[in-house]
Order: structure tokens, then C-alpha cells, then sequence
């Protein structure tokens, strides 16, 4: 099974992108709530920013020139992505990333703002630490997400970086960079157009697409690349 994009969550992502780019960017405009409500004050009163957006870099594991590339997409809040790289991934990683017979690039999903922020933190320790930090995102996926209260997820995104070797500061920095939140929302809306994703995690096998798959199917997918 897999986690469909709603309708709600693309307008909501589309309003979010288009408040951002339509008005001075701010730590507000990233929908951090009590993260941002101190920094709000000291910058409505500046010039809208005329900057270019960051760059959002793939986050890519393997051999460049491998035979074969897989790309995932999928959601830190979509319990269906938890379990695949509960059990499909790692054996994936193992057999065929590690060994060069496939380039492995994830690109992230946003349904809500707390998949967002989890991005923003994986994101935050930079390309070495990044794959760490995705993995206890999925691991921990029922703790740090459980909570309807913001603040409390926010502190349970902290712990994570925290525990990635990020002091609060670096962390915090990271949640109110408003640029990078645009950045972001813009790049998952462009790849998703352009890869027609409709749920999580979708899988782009070499340029094919395909839903979500046990390891063993995913297997003969790739063992059939290999071959031909």
C-alpha cells in the first residue's frame, strides 16, 4: 500500500509556495509556529529578499556511473515508507547500492509541515550525515511524529539531531531557514510533476515507475536491469 497524495495536501504545499515567493520571505513563512513567532518581529521590517532560492541538492547513495539508478520518493510521515526501509531498503543498501550495481537517490515528499521540518533536519547535518539521520527518522517514525502539538515534534526532531552530533542552535538555525523551506517545496512540487508521483514511496527504476514492492519483486526488477 502506499500513501496517496491528496488533493488537500497539493493545495496546501501550493499555497504555502506561493505565500513564500509572493511576499518578503521571513522565518513565519515557513509555518514553524512557536519557532519562528520571536524572529517575526525583527524582519517585517526589512526589504522583501531579491536573493536566489538555495540550491536543493538529490541525496544520493552508490556509484555514480552504476548500471542502474533507482529513485524513491517518499514521506518521513508516511508510515508505508517506514516500513520499506524496515524491509526492503536495508537489504537493498547491502546487495546491490554498496556493491555498485545501483545509484540510489532519494528525493523527499512533504504531506504536512512535520515531514517538512524532518527534511529540513536531515537535511541540516549536511550530505555525511544525512542517510544517518533519515534512517532514525524512519526508525522512529511513531515517537517523533505521534504528537499533535508542534512544539513537542519539533523537540522530538531536536533529540534526533542531537543524537546526529547537531547542538539546538545549529538545529534551530536550520528549522527557520526560510529560503531553504521555499527551495524545498519548490523542488518537491517540480519532481513530483515531473515523475507524475501520486503516493509514497514510488519507486523510478531507471526511468520506469513503480508503487510500492516487497524485496523480493523489487529483486527480480533489478536483477532483470542487471541482466539485459
Amino acid at each position: 500500500m502506499t500513501q496517496k497524495l491528496s488533493l488537500a495536501a497539493a493545495l496546501i504545499l501550493a499555497l504555502g509556495a506561493a505565500l513564500w515567493l509572493g511576499q518578503p520571505r521571513t522565518p513565519a513563512m515557513t509555518d514553524l509556529g512557536p519557532l519562528a513567532a520571536s524572529a517575526q518581529e525583527a524582519t517585517t521590517s526589512e526589504a522583501p529578499s531579491t536573493a536566489p532560492l538555495p540550491e536543493v541538492p538529490d541525496m544520493v547513495l552508490g556509484t555514480a556511473d552504476a548500471p542502474v539508478t533507482l529513485v524513491e520518493y517518499a514521506s518521513y510521515t508516511c508510515p508505508h515508507c517506514a516500513h520499506f526501509h524496515e524491509t526492503v531498503f536495508k537489504d537493498l543498501k547491502k546487495d546491490y547500492i554498496d556493491t555498485g550495481k545501483v545509484k540510489f537517490v532519494f528525493r523527499e515528499v512533504y504531506f504536512d509541515r512535520y515531514g517538512l521540518w524532518a527534511a529540513m533536519v536531515a537535511r541540516c547535518g549536511g550530505e555525511t550525515r544525512y542517510f544517518g539521520i533519515s534512517s532514525m527518522l524512519f526508525d522512529q517514525q511513531k515517537e517523533w511524529a505521534a504528537s499533535e502539538d508542534p512544539a513537542a515534534v519539533v523537540e522530538n526532531l531536536k533529540k534526533i539531531g542531537r543524537t546526529a552530533g547537531m547542538d539546538d542552535a545549529t538545529i534551530q538555525a536550520c528549522l527557520e531557514d526560510a529560503g531553504m523551506a521555499e527551495a524545498m517545496v519548490a523542488r518537491f512540487q517540480e519532481n513530483m510533476e515531473t515523475d507524475k508521483v501520486e503516493g509514497t514511496p514510488t519507486l523510478i527504476i531507471d526511468g520506469e515507475p513503480h508503487s510500492n514492492m516487497s524485496y523480493e519483486d523489487l529483486k527480480v526488477i533489478l536483477d532483470g536491469k542487471l541482466a539485459g
